[in-house]
């Protein structure tokens, strides 16, 4: 029952972003399969990931909207909030509830009202402002703050290979 209720919601959501969405692409990776989207993510104006097109993968769980999806960047990725995996690192894609560690508040974290859209949205605005204080890639996050000039010459050089790779 929980995966056809996912699925009738997956199945809206999609067909919303079909008519707008600004940042950001979405579809399915497969046709029949509403539980694995593909995104690409346009980097953000005025940021150092500007112009870059960043291809990701949401994996929703048969329990969404009450339980958050995975994204994983297939894209290379330098970013403090991104792992080297690719995997996002963002509160709102933490399991929700109160944090054990105490670093985030529950509303914080994922709520049954976030969409597809709202995912995308606060994945652009995570690249816009990174998240220096609580990384995902200690070494981007070392990078970006003690090698800031070095920090932008290997997100140029990401931004660089996210278009030649789509």
């Amino acid at each position: 029952m929980a995966r056809e209720q996912a699925a009738l919601l997956l199945a809206r959501q999609l067909k919303e972003l079909k008519k707008c969405s600004m940042g950001f692409s979405a579809g399915l990776i497969d046709d029949d399969d509403l539980f694995k989207w593909e995104v690409v993510i346009y980097g953000p104006p005025d940021t150092l990931y500007e112009g870059g097109m960043f291809k990701a993968h949401l994996l929703f769980p048969k329990e969404y909207p009450h339980r958050p999806p995975k994204m994983k960047f297939v894209s290379d990725m330098w970013h403090p909030n991104i792992d080297q995996d690719g995997n996002v690192c963002i509160s709102i894609l933490h399991e929700p509830g109160d944090d054990t560690y105490g670093y985030e508040k529950a509303e914080e974290r994922w709520l049954p009202v976030h969409t597809v859209e709202t995912i995308c949205i606060s994945v652009i605005s995570m690249l816009a402002d990174p998240n220096d204080e609580s990384p995902a890639n200690v070494d981007a996050a070392k990078m970006m703050r003690e090698s800031v000039e070095e920090f932008k010459k290997k997100v140029t050089r990401t931004v660089r290979r996210s278009v030649e790779d789509l």
